[in-house]
């Protein structure tokens, strides 16, 4: 009778921790929103439950504002940032980050350069100063001899991530067949070699004077911080910037592919691997979301269909996984697998074939649905813990949608779908006749390619 009335007691409580997690969660992120008169676009967001403030600052400049010929100023300038300016000598943005408990970084993309630094709150105004300093003085201090010593260190970055990397070169040979020569995502972020060494100390000046202005920039401030204060220390730092020439906008043809693309590679690897890739629409529009747990649901992990096919069942691939790339001009749909020694690419193309034909003819259970979206959510509020990731989140959302306070319309997004809006996705960007796949082969093993591919150099 007492085990009886103990199973009815934690049946209630599942019950109640099920209902829970079924309501909807809103998030509230608050913030304030304001523009200097020089553009400078800034947002601040409280939050005392750490001492500690995050300034995040994005240049709404990546490789995608770059032009042939002259390809990675962008990339570049993440490094030029760090190398001094007015006042503040060479190597002293680190240490006197350091030596207030600070940390910071930057990282480029097609679409914008961002840098950052976390401080404790007694420390705000630090990196309000070094953002400033670098945003308006960096000319006074940059020469020829430091564009040409972080060229070099760019040059060695591409080397060790890229030419020299197993593997290291598909994804730069993947944007190059996907996308049409002289679109802004038709070349590698980091730039080419022979771009890098062409181009000029007048180049890059001219490349700093057109996009690091405030009227391009958007600045966080996020943690525990006091508003009006704030904001009085922002206005202090950044008002006598003057701004730049008005940014013009950028608008290129969607890129798609008429035809199916095969290509192979052959490196110094010991095992081949397989990418199959697909346009799909730009973040936040159309069936992006689906996309995701399109991916999630083909190789999110190892109950995912594709996982447990050629890695658990066939036990024909060292792994596999699948990823919606979303980006402001376009996104890309990608699956990779390395099949294990003994197989080729053709017999893992065939299963991944299988799957693709599958989930476009009949919808995901539920249940692989609700997988997705639970793991999707869990991911999600997770980066709602860090104060630095919020202040990243609310410049992202500024930068693509115009609202910073996106949080709940984003969620929502993936809580909509249903089994029918993946199967669609599939349907509507993952055919055969619109893809490219590049199979990447040890040196010497052109048979183990998926069938029909044309070489290409590394």
């Amino acid at each position: 009778m007492r085990r009886t009335h103990l199973a009815a007691i934690v049946a209630a409580v599942l019950l109640l921790r099920v209902g829970a997690v079924a309501q909807d969660v809103r998030i509230n992120v608050p913030y304030e929103r304001f523009t200097l008169p020089n553009g400078l676009n800034v947002i601040l967001h409280e939050d005392h439950s750490t001492p500690t403030v995050a300034v995040n600052t994005y240049y709404l400049v990546g490789s995608g504002r770059e032009k042939v010929g002259r390809t990675g100023f962008a990339h570049l300038f993440e490094h030029i940032m760090f190398e001094g300016s007015k006042n503040v000598p060479e190597g002293k943005f680190d240490q006197w980050l350091e030596a207030a408990g600070g940390n910071n970084n930057g990282s480029t993309n097609t679409d914008r350069t961002n840098y950052y630094e976390t401080v404790p709150s007694n420390a705000i105004e630090l990196p309000l100063f070094l953002e400033s300093d670098r945003l308006g003085y960096l000319l006074g201090t940059m020469s020829p001899g430091k564009v040409s010593g972080q060229r070099d260190v760019v040059k060695n970055e591409r080397r060790q991530s890229y030419e020299n990397r197993p593997y290291g070169m598909a994804f730069i040979k993947i944007v190059e067949n996907m996308y049409p020569k002289g679109h802004p995502y038709s070349w590698p972020t980091i730039g080419y070699m022979k771009d890098l060494t062409a181009a000029s100390y007048k180049d890059v000046v001219n490349f700093f004077k057109s996009w690091y202005v405030p009227n391009n920039t958007s600045i966080v401030v996020a943690g525990d911080i006091d508003i009006p204060k704030t904001k009085t220390l922002v206005k202090k730092w950044f008002s006598e910037i003057p701004a730049g020439k008005p940014i013009p906008a950028i608008d290129p043809p969607a890129a798609q592919l008429a035809r199916e693309k095969r290509l192979v590679m052959q490196d110094n690897v010991q095992l081949p691997r397989l990418y199959l890739c697909w346009h799909t629409p730009p973040v936040f529009s159309g069936a992006d979301a689906a996309n995701d747990l399109l991916a999630n649901v083909l190789a999110g992990g190892k109950n995912s269909r594709l996982y447990k096919r050629l890695v658990y069942d066939l036990q024909i691939a060292q792994d596999v996984s699948a990823f919606n790339s979303s980006s402001q001009l376009g996104s890309m749909f990608t699956i990779v697998a390395t099949a294990r020694s003994g197989h080729t690419l053709k017999e893992l193309e065939s299963v991944i074939q299988e799957e693709l034909n599958m989930i476009r003819t009949a919808p995901p259970s539920q249940r692989e649905v609700e997988r997705a979206v639970n793991q999707y959510e869990a991911s999600f509020l997770e980066r709602l813990e860090s104060v630095e990731n919020k202040a990243d989140i609310l410049n992202n959302y500024y930068q693509l949608t115009g609202n910073p306070d996106y949080f709940n319309e984003d969620l929502a997004r993936y809580k909509a779908l249903d089994p029918t809006d993946i199967t669609a996705a599939a349907q509507t960007y993952l055919g055969s006749n619109n893809r490219l796949l590049l199979s990447i082969v040890p040196t010497g093993k052109k048979n183990v390619a998926a069938i029909n591919s044309v070489e290409v150099k590394k």
